[in-house]
């Protein structure tokens, strides 16, 4: 199943929501794949991507929040060292047993449900909070 881009996803920053489109299409591109029956062809291609990808854009996340003074920011970036982990595993998973089914699984379930609730739940929170500072 697809990921749709929504309006509940959008932070109201222009780069914050860029870079969380480029990871949802990353993660349709192998589900794309997957259908076609070329997942396992395409799996080493994503998880490089979201390996590289979401330090960069962790990392530019973080220095908006410290920026602004986000107040959660501590917990913020616990979140984002615990999802890089998540996908460095699963990046190790692929090394060393190869591409399955399994790994797909675990991209779509761990990785992509983790990225949308993520959105959700506190990139909404920072955005709001870098929108009331810049108005002072």
């Amino acid at each position: 199943m697809k990921y749709q881009w929504s309006k509940d996803l959008l932070t109201g920053n222009a780069q914050i929501d860029k870079e969380h489109k480029e990871l949802i299409d990353a993660i349709n591109d192998l589900l794309d794949a997957c259908s076609k029956g070329k997942g396992r062809n395409e799996i080493a291609k994503t998880v490089n991507f979201l390996v590289s990808y979401t330090r960069t854009h962790f990392s530019r996340e973080e220095i908006l929040q410290m920026k602004y003074k986000y107040p959660d920011y501590i917990n913020h970036k616990k979140y984002h060292k615990q999802f890089v982990d998540t996908v460095l595993d699963i990046q190790k998973k692929l090394l060393s047993e190869g591409p399955s089914i399994a790994l797909i699984g675990q991209i779509n379930s761990k990785v992509a449900v983790w990225i949308i609730n993520h959105i959700k739940k506190e990139d909404v929170k920072v955005a709001d909070h870098i929108r009331k500072s810049s108005i002072k």
